[in-house]
């Protein structure tokens, strides 16, 4: 049956008026009187009983008025929930965070994106940059959380944050009541850092920035930065570390210091395939273009 006759209908079932009718559906009488004989051929049964006051519901029409009334019903739950889908507020969104930002902004981004869009389903893992980027090209993930610089992966990515990189030392290090440490200062200092696989762009970013001269002498690799942190406490070395991470995780025994200029930092973007054909997606797009952009160095 044709749902826009069936809404003709029921309209003319309340009022029970072909005039009346007419007026409120915003056609001519003559055209919704042809609406409902077209209808009434297709359901094989007279609808109405016609008289010179109005008319009047038969025992079928009666049936066809209660059975439209749900059909149509279901019908506009149904088109918003597929309107909903296409424009990103239903659905699933599968999104990766990395390990070296939690908290700070990724948290007020999410947090935003689930009061906006409360029915979209968000299934949240958490990974290294290397591990998301091959999540992301396989098709497992529709954005994830990564630190750049990426290699020419395929992928665009928006920028989220840029933060400040600081060097933890233990509180009894030499450089622990030092107002800043410089370059010179952690030279020759034993490092500990996690393995270089987990993000190359952003391990060769920080060796480049805090041991130009080099690259760190690398006692210990850890696989994440708390368990770099207690390394730190524990004295087998210094650590660069993200501050936004770092102050989160507040490891006893450990100084944070920040370096003379020029300040090294860190980025964070979110990083998707430009195929990606998530809906929902477009939403948290959206609402990371809102973001303030990285300021000059």
């Amino acid at each position: 049956m044709d749902l826009r006759r069936l809404r003709y209908f029921l309209v003319l079932a309340e009022e029970l008026n072909f005039t009346r009718a007419a007026q409120r559906l915003h056609i001519a009488q003559p055209a919704l009187s042809q609406q409902i004989r077209a209808l009434e051929r297709d359901i094989g049964a007279p609808l109405l009983e016609r008289g010179s006051r109005g008319c009047r519901l038969t025992v079928v029409g009666e049936v066809v008025a209660r059975e439209a009334g749900e059909l149509l019903a279901h019908a506009d739950a149904s088109q918003e929930r597929i309107r909903a889908a296409v424009g990103g507020r239903q659905g699933q969104l599968r999104l990766a965070l990395t390990r070296s930002a939690r908290g700070g902004p990724v948290d007020v981004l999410l947090a935003a994106f689930r009061t906006l869009y409360p029915d979209v389903d968000l299934v949240v893992r958490t990974g290294w940059t290397a591990h998301n980027i091959t999540e992301l090209l396989a098709g497992r993930l529709d954005a994830a959380f990564v630190r750049p610089p990426l290699d020419d992966a395929g992928l665009e990515c928006r920028h989220i944050a840029r933060e400040e990189l600081l060097v933890a030392v233990p509180t009894d290090h030499s450089l622990a009541h030092a107002r800043r440490v410089t370059r010179r200062h952690i030279v020759a200092e034993p490092v500990i850092l996690w393995p270089r696989e987990n993000a190359p762009g952003m391990h060769d970013l920080i060796t480049r920035q805090l041991w130009p001269d080099g690259g760190p002498r690398i006692v210990r690799e850890e696989p994440d930065d708390e368990q770099l942190l207690l390394s730190v406490a524990a004295g087998t070395g210094i650590a660069p570390v993200p501050e936004g991470r770092a102050r989160a995780l507040r490891i006893p025994g450990v100084r944070l210091k920040r370096v003379t200029a020029p300040m090294p930092t860190v980025d964070l973007a979110l990083a998707h395939h430009p195929a990606s054909a998530a809906p929902a997606l477009k939403g948290l797009l959206g609402l990371v273009d809102t973001l303030p952009g990285p300021s000059a160095d």
